[in-house]
């Protein structure tokens, strides 16, 4: 008895983006700043992770504990709208700059430093991020190739 095999429709209906997902999802990565937004979020929790009160702490002490969990919220959406949606980044970016200063305030000295710091770089790697540059491999391949030719 020979073994069943799948019906030729399911083999590759997909056209090929079944098989390789890690690479559609790079190409995805890599057409949007990507890493300024992950390093923004990735502030935004350390900060969220330094406030160590519990919500009853929080409303007795009114607004001004209130404002250190909302600053980092708001760092965290900033990140994951700079990452969705790539055309307003720089909205984004001034904001999560903005929240990602007050942190220095309101939540610990900007999540002793760290999350001040994930904040502000990824803010500012996002504002001067180029949506129309070449990838780097095919920039230097090409430089490579020039140089070569006038060589020869």
């Amino acid at each position: 008895m020979t073994p069943a095999t799948p019906p030729p429709s399911a083999v590759g209906s997909r056209g090929g983006a079944g098989r390789h997902p890690w690479r559609a999802f790079g190409r995805w990565r890599h057409r949007r700043p990507f890493g300024p937004g992950v390093m923004i979020m990735l502030g935004g929790g350390e900060i969220l992770l330094t406030q160590q009160a519990s919500i009853s702490v929080i409303l007795a002490a009114g607004a001004d504990s209130l404002v250190g969990y909302v600053l980092p919220v708001i760092m965290i959406v900033c990140g994951a709208l700079i990452v969705l949606n790539p055309r307003q980044r720089l909205f984004y970016s001034i904001v999560a700059v903005l929240a990602s200063l007050a942190t220095w305030v309101t939540s610990n000295l900007g999540g002793f430093f760290i999350g001040l710091l994930l904040g502000l770089v990824g803010s500012s790697l996002a504002f001067g991020w180029l949506p129309d540059q070449p990838p780097r491999r095919r920039l230097r391949l090409r430089l490579l190739l020039t140089r070569r030719r006038k060589e020869a």
